[in-house]
């Protein structure tokens, strides 16, 4: 990955507020060429400092009304790959992590009401070889969800 320079930094930072800002406009505020934005916008995605740019569609308005975490223990740390092996065929899971604490890894995902959810945890989740607990928090509100800040230099 090259250096990141001032200009780099400020093409994120409108970007990640509005990632359907036009390149001219972008290149107005930064007082350089539409080409010089779409060319440092094509490097940035090669570089794997940008890493999508798609719609955040709200799980809501598809009918999926709960949003939950679920802390996963498995019989072993070494089994994680095979175990996300599993949980990628799983739709309703968005995320998944491998953490420290007190679980291995760490999934959110989205269920349409209590007895999806419950289905999910029972046949799914804890179906899968090698996890031997899991701990359900249910979100009841997201309050913040934004993209790290951009330090401009």
């Amino acid at each position: 990955m090259d250096k990141i320079d001032s200009l780099d930094k400020k093409i994120l930072s409108i970007l990640s507020k509005n990632a359907r800002i036009p390149f001219k406009d972008v290149a107005a505020e930064c007082n350089v060429s539409r080409a010089a934005i779409h060319q440092r916008v094509q490097r940035l995605t090669e570089d794997g400092v940008i890493t999508g740019s798609g719609f955040d569609v709200n799980p809501k308005s598809l009918g999926y009304s709960t949003c939950t975490y679920v802390g996963i223990t498995l019989e072993r740390g070494s089994m994680y790959k095979q175990v996300v092996e599993r949980l990628v065929h799983i739709p309703e899971i968005v995320e998944c992590h491998f953490t420290t604490g007190p679980y291995t890894m760490l999934v959110k995902l989205y269920a349409r009401d209590n007895e999806q959810l419950m289905d999910l945890l029972n046949s799914q989740l804890q179906d899968i070889p090698g996890v031997v607990a899991t701990e359900t928090l249910i979100s009841l509100e997201q309050s913040v969800k934004r993209e790290i800040p951009i330090a401009l230099d």
